[in-house]
């Protein structure tokens, strides 16, 4: 296998926490990988909502970390809440410097939207529900005029450098049907998420948790991968990945009924609509499972505006014959964001020497059971420019990796199996017999096709969904015991291994 040395910082994934990562990293040498084409591929591109920040007079870094306390269910780690917050006007309005058009009010402060669990109008938006693709458009421009980024497009991560210490020094990488080993001085993980490994998602179907699983079987901590969650308004009409109904709709004003009509949401929370996301999944799902269907009605609330406020979602609608301006939205919940990740520290630091992540592949503890809504461009914005400063001052060092273990790629068939089985039994309700079902139905696909990453990483959030015996956030067990300690979960590839007798016991 050819090998090639890269001087400098290696980022793998062009989303807004990785192109954030390469920024950051001026002025060290920057090498960018990504399968898609930039803007494609990625989650930060299709985000709606907006960016989450403490931009208004009446807000405070206080009150945004309190907020994201409370919708994370006892596990968010205060401290990294308490940056993100802090830390986060500013990355607003730098990315604001850089030519993100951003909604402004008559005396040109930031136009802000309420979302749900939200305490103040606090969600910096773009046209309604272009926020993320116009940030990332802002921040493509800054990357390609930057003199120290070259982007490589078309190469898929495959596996990672490690010397004999389990430092990780670079990637296996495949283009054009060829492998190569790139040595790097520091690895930023900016992967995505594991919205594919889902039947139903919000997010690019590619997203299959592969910066997951290779960093797992590596020996990486990973930490939280039972938390999952799910959006509770994707437009259901057919299509995969299911387009997005932004929560930008219900903070306008817009109301969740049911095929008669009624109103549901007031049963379920006193917030109705404006309830944590994991709250109104349930709800839309109970709803639906009951025969009454459930619904997006935004005809009072937005109507005839919607072509200029929300274009994205009017579009999308349109595309599946339904109309918003004149019927309501048939709506459905989708897998939409992974709480958990790769653990990493304040800089992004994993446990793995050399190896940083940032984004949805991470794991900070800012989202803690439960993300609140719009801080996930925000998370990547702000902790992956602290990754790409850390990874610029990681030292060189002399050690040569090993020969790579490439692992397999799980073929589409076995992959469509997994994700009807994943939204079957780790879905918006879980229980401990779907779960072990689930988990014999990995092992299965292991058993033939090889720990393929996706495999690894749904294994992760099964075993851990499965371990997790309570309700919390958004993992919610038919069966749950008694609430326990709120505890973060933390766990190795051969830790799982270990337990893995165990884990079958219980499910049996």
């Amino acid at each position: 296998m050819q090998r090639v040395r890269h001087d400098g910082v290696l980022v793998v994934g062009a989303g807004l926490a990785g192109l954030t990562a390469a920024l950051a990293a001026a002025p060290a040498k920057v090498l960018v990988l990504t399968e898609a084409p930039l803007n494609h591929g990625c989650s930060s591109a299709w985000a709606q909502g907006g960016m989450a920040a403490a931009l208004a007079a009446d807000d405070t870094p206080a009150l945004h970390a309190a907020d994201t306390a409370a919708a994370g269910a006892g596990l968010v780690d205060a401290a990294m809440a308490r940056l993100l917050a802090e830390e986060g006007p500013a990355a607003v309005r730098a990315l604001a410097a850089l030519g993100a058009p951003f909604d402004r009010t008559a005396d040109g402060g930031f136009a802000q939207s309420l979302e749900a669990a939200h305490g103040r109008a606090r969600v910096a938006r773009v046209k309604g529900d272009q926020a993320g693709r116009a940030i990332m458009e802002a921040v493509t421009v800054a990357v390609l005029a930057a003199p120290h980024i070259e982007v490589r497009t078309g190469v898929r991560l495959r596996s990672l450098l490690q010397d004999a210490g389990g430092r990780v020094r670079g990637v296996v990488a495949e283009q054009g049907g060829a492998l190569v080993e790139i040595v790097a001085r520091a690895v930023v993980l900016a992967t995505g998420g594991v919205g594919g490994l889902y039947a139903v998602t919000t997010t690019p179907a590619e997203l299959v948790g592969d910066g997951l699983g290779l960093a797992a079987l590596a020996g990486a901590v990973i930490a939280d991968p039972e938390f999952v969650q799910f959006h509770p308004t994707a437009i259901d009409i057919g299509r995969d990945p299911a387009p997005l109904a932004t929560e930008a709709l219900r903070g306008e004003g817009a109301v969740l009924v049911d095929a008669a009509g009624a109103r549901f949401m007031a049963r379920y929370h006193p917030d109705a609509e404006l309830a944590p996301r994991d709250v109104v999944a349930r709800a839309i799902h109970a709803e639906r499972e009951a025969g009454r269907g459930a619904f997006l009605d935004a005809r009072e609330a937005v109507g005839q505006h919607f072509p200029d406020e929300f274009p994205a979602v009017f579009a999308a609608c349109l595309s599946g014959g339904v109309d918003p301006r004149v019927q309501p939205i048939p709506v459905a919940p989708a897998c939409h964001y992974h709480m958990g990740g790769v653990a990493t520290d304040a800089q992004g630091r994993t446990s793995l020497p050399g190896l940083y992540a940032a984004g949805e592949c991470a794991s900070t503890g800012v989202h803690g059971a439960n993300r609140l809504a719009s801080n996930s461009l925000l998370e990547a914005a702000v902790f992956g420019a602290r990754a790409g400063r850390a990874a610029a001052g990681e030292p060189d060092v002399a050690s040569e990796p090993l020969a790579a273990h490439v692992p397999p790629k799980l073929p589409d068939a076995a992959l469509q199996q997994l994700r009807r089985a994943m939204s079957r039994d780790a879905g918006v309700i879980r229980d401990a017999a779907g779960l072990g079902r689930l988990l014999g139905e990995v092992r299965d696909l292991q058993a033939i096709h090889g720990a393929c990453p996706p495999l690894v990483a749904a294994r992760l959030i099964a075993a851990c969904a499965l371990a997790r015996t309570e309700s919390r956030g958004g993992h919610f067990r038919a069966d749950a015991t008694a609430q326990a300690e709120p505890r973060r979960t933390f766990v190795t590839l051969a830790e799982l291994d270990s337990a893995a007798a165990g884990l079958r016991f219980a499910a049996e």
